[in-house]
């Protein structure tokens, strides 16, 4: 698998695993009185036992491995050659060839959109010559 990909794989991991400790944390959460004038929220006894307490520490453990295996991933990343500049100029190359590429698929659609009005205009002429040749009942 190639570093974008791991990359891609591990951002969805944390987030998944974000997502899931979030989810969990209020589900789990016990009732909280909103204001003093409020009435006390009843008990909810779930059927089976939560262990409230050590359920986010493991979710955090887990968040906090897959950011630091995340950490590595960027870490291993090669490191661009001839700096700021080179990047800046490898840029600019990449947009004159993706201009220069523009232009021609531009002017290949063109002529394809030129080609479509032809053949629309002969198969309109066929259409007319076969009912003009039609015999009237």
């Amino acid at each position: 698998m190639d570093a974008t990909s791991q990359l891609q794989e591990q951002v969805n991991t944390i987030a998944a695993l974000a997502f899931n400790a979030f989810g969990t944390l209020q589900r789990d959460a016990p009732p909280v009185c909103i204001s003093q004038d409020s009435p006390e929220p009843p008990a909810n006894p779930s059927k089976k036992a939560v262990n409230v307490t050590e359920q986010p520490k493991i979710m955090s453990t887990a968040l906090v491995t897959a950011s630091n295996q995340f950490d590595m991933l960027v870490a291993a990343l090669p490191l661009p050659e001839g700096g700021p500049e080179a990047q800046l100029k490898r840029i600019a190359e990449l947009q004159a060839e993706n201009e220069a590429v523009g232009q021609e698929l531009q002017r290949q659609l063109d002529a394809a959109e030129k080609e479509l009005k032809q053949v629309q205009e002969f198969f309109k002429q066929a259409a007319d010559n076969c009912l003009n040749l039609k015999k009237p009942d």
